[in-house]
């Protein structure tokens, strides 16, 4: 597992661009971590670099929002208010991970079990400082 010290928003914006220009159509990038740790803002950043002119917002009681407007499609999505896999299955949202596009799921861990086993995990922490994280990924 990589880790990867995240001291600012600056360097939140820096990654995710980064990170963006990795992912391809299919990926599935699970973000877990504590409320506050920043799954959407980095989640607005890895949109900025796929070219998505949307507003990004949490998608906490629509479940998925989806953006057309980038390179690729991009699904995103927050399990939080999910009971687990067995709802986000009912919901059809497993579908999504084998569209045209990229899935990032926010609080992931709550559906583990019906995310693809190639899935891209970021697990976000507090730094030791105010707005700092650490990443640890398992790509």
């Amino acid at each position: 597992m990589r880790e990867v010290f995240i001291p600012n928003r600056e360097a939140t914006e820096a990654f995710g661009l980064e990170l963006a220009e990795t992912l391809r159509a299919g990926d599935v990038l699970a973000l877990m971590g504590d409320l506050g740790t920043g799954k959407t803002t980095l989640t607005k950043y890895i949109a900025k670099g796929l070219g998505i002119t949307e507003l990004i917002t949490s998608p906490t009681f629509t479940i998925v929002n989806e953006y057309h407007s980038g390179r690729i499609p991009l699904y995103h999505f927050d399990a939080y208010r999910l009971e687990g896999a067995e709802e986000a299955f009912e919901t059809g949202i497993e579908e999504y991970f084998y569209k045209d596009g990229i899935a990032i799921v926010e609080w992931a861990e709550i559906i583990a079990d019906i995310l693809p086993d190639e899935t891209k995990c970021i697990f976000m922490e507090y730094g030791d400082n105010p707005g700092e994280r650490i990443y640890k990924c398992t790509f």
